[in-house]
């Protein structure tokens, strides 16, 4: 196959892995993805046989071989251990320690191979190719199952010293709210990930009834006029500005670029959080903030990883 230098991209979270053919312009050539194994029963090497599987069914549906790839970019939810690439995802308990990039070196030999969080790929993406293009100063936040963001400053990436920075899914946004999975309470994924605002409606008196406990049913919901169901997206929408307009008093941002499944719910979660961000951001510096959603949708994750090698040392700090 001829389509330019080609790289394999690879996004793992905690619902879903995904891998994609990308070239060195951020196109996708092709993209393919399957349910992470889930469970308490769930294995570390089944995770990792699901991941490798997934990558052989993409090569093979898209005539690629191993041969023809320049590199390997990866994404995976968060914290890690960075540039190393030892990876303990909250969201994905099987994998605790689990060193992720020597794995893929081991399995794809020959090859250079960077690992990153997923929401630092986000928000690479969204620098690149996306809605951040041509800003100095961005976050990306992805809302999702969880909830995880990546900066941009001074047009690089903010890796901070372990690789975790960016991290805006665990500022504190109500002091004496719920447990979050990382040990702390009241933060940001605790309130506004999915499985929170599924939750939070039900223990609130939403009627489920025969749909099914998700944010997806509970957005449905709202946009039929439910109270409690509106009331949980409020409730989320809030704390995500609250937590964008801390993070832009601290770092001077420019644009915020909002990505994810939760995301995808478009105003019942963009609306409260705009009114939170016109009451939080009083100071003219902040006040040029643009919030906009993801432009690359579900493929942005694949993007970003691959620009980790595609960018050049733009996106990479470590040799």
């Amino acid at each position: 196959m001829n389509a330019g230098r080609l790289y394999l991209g690879i996004d793992v979270g905690g619902t879903k892995l995904a891998a994609g053919v990308i070239t060195d312009e951020g196109a996708v050539v092709a993209s393919r993805r399957v349910t992470t194994p889930h469970g308490v029963a769930v294995r570390a090497e089944e995770v990792w046989q699901a991941l490798v599987s997934l990558v052989h069914g993409l090569l093979a549906d898209a005539g690629v071989g191993q041969a023809d790839l320049v590199g390997v970019g990866v994404g995976c939810g968060g914290p890690l251990l960075w540039p190393v690439g030892l990876v303990s995802p909250l969201n994905l308990s099987a994998w605790r320690g689990f060193p992720l990039r020597d794995r893929v070196v081991e399995w794809l030999p020959g090859r250079p191979v960077r690992l990153h969080n997923d929401a630092v790929c986000f928000a690479v993406a969204e620098h690149w190719r996306g809605a951040a293009r041509g800003s100095a100063s961005a976050l990306g936040i992805v809302v999702s199952t969880g909830v995880g963001g990546g900066l941009v400053l001074g047009g690089r990436v903010a890796d901070g010293p372990t690789g975790n920075a960016g991290h805006v899914g665990h500022v504190i946004v109500e002091p004496d709210g719920p447990a979050c999975g990382c040990g702390s309470h009241g933060c940001l994924e605790a309130v506004a990930r999915g499985p929170a605002i599924a939750r939070w409606a039900v223990e609130h008196g939403w009627p489920a009834g025969s749909r099914a406990v998700t944010a997806e049913a509970v957005a449905a919901a709202a946009r039929e006029g439910q109270p409690v169901a509106l009331a949980a997206f409020e409730r989320a929408g809030r704390a995500l500005g609250r937590a964008i307009a801390s993070a832009t008093n601290l770092l001077d941002l420019d644009v915020v670029v909002i990505g994810g499944g939760v995301a995808e719910t478009g105003a019942l979660l963009f609306e409260p959080m705009t009114a939170e961000l016109d009451d939080r951001l009083t100071m003219d510096f902040a006040s040029r903030l643009t919030v906009v959603p993801a432009a690359l949708g579900r493929d942005a994750g694949l993007i970003g990883a691959a620009a980790l090698l595609a960018a050049g040392d733009l996106y990479w700090s470590q040799g």
